[in-house]
């Protein structure tokens, strides 16, 4: 099924990243605290990426490169606003190990560390309006990162719904995260790379929030600017 929200391209982002795409995807929910076999399988998770992949070739993952890349696009150093998979396995591969939040925040993560794609999980309900538009973070625009306090997004790249900012590869917003009162998520996977493969993520999105987050009604769609070659 389509999904009942649409990405917009800002024209100087579109300018910018030609070539980027968004999978967008809904579903109804359950949040719950973070199950023991969910733990486990982020360990063994984390233990494969540990013993694979050293700390100086993170920037090398494809996903991870190209975001790094679309970043420089907009005007952000990489190096000072780390996007968020990058952080996850900088973590990772210093034993520093993940903070386990609930259900569907880690299988947000897990869904990111699989795939090396920036992912945006949101309270849906809490999105003003049905579309997001993404765009370049500008000078002074308010933002309260999760758990990071007031973001300076300026040059990063940003989904605004009609109140403004809810999402940045560094860290979504304050105002539409996910809680246990949440039951209906919204997810955005920014594809940078040109080599990712919107229909391996949807089949990880699928496993990992069917287990984990009872996900049901599940739609999604792939969006790309206009002038863009899909």
């Amino acid at each position: 099924m389509e999904t009942t929200f649409t990405v917009e391209y800002d024209p100087l982002f579109s300018a910018r990243v030609p070539h980027t795409r968004t999978l967008l995807i809904e579903a109804d929910v359950n949040d719950t605290p973070t199950s023991d076999q969910q733990k486990q399988e982020i360990d063994r998770l984390a233990s494969e990426i540990a013993g694979t992949v050293a700390v100086d070739r993170i920037n090398s993952v494809p996903a991870i490169a190209a975001t790094r890349a679309a970043y420089k696009a907009c005007g952000k150093d990489p190096n000072r606003y780390r996007p968020s998979q990058e952080q996850l396995m900088r973590r990772i591969v210093r034993g520093l190990g993940l903070y386990n939040v609930s259900s569907l925040v880690d299988a947000g993560n897990q869904l990111s560390l699989l795939t090396g794609c920036s992912v945006g999980c949101f309270d849906a309900d809490k999105v003003d309006g049905r579309t997001l538009t993404l765009g370049i973070g500008r000078e002074g625009e308010p933002y309260t990162g999760i758990g990071r306090g007031e973001l300076n997004i300026a040059g990063l790249p940003v989904f605004r719904d009609a109140t403004g900012g809810i999402g940045t590869p560094t860290s979504d917003n304050e105002r539409t995260r996910i809680t246990p009162a949440t039951v209906r998520l919204l997810v955005t996977v920014h594809l940078f790379d040109t080599g990712a493969d919107p229909a391996a993520i949807l089949r990880h999105f699928t496993t990992l929030f069917t287990r984990y987050g009872a996900a049901r009604n599940i739609r999604h769609a792939l969006f790309v600017p206009q002038t863009a070659n899909p």
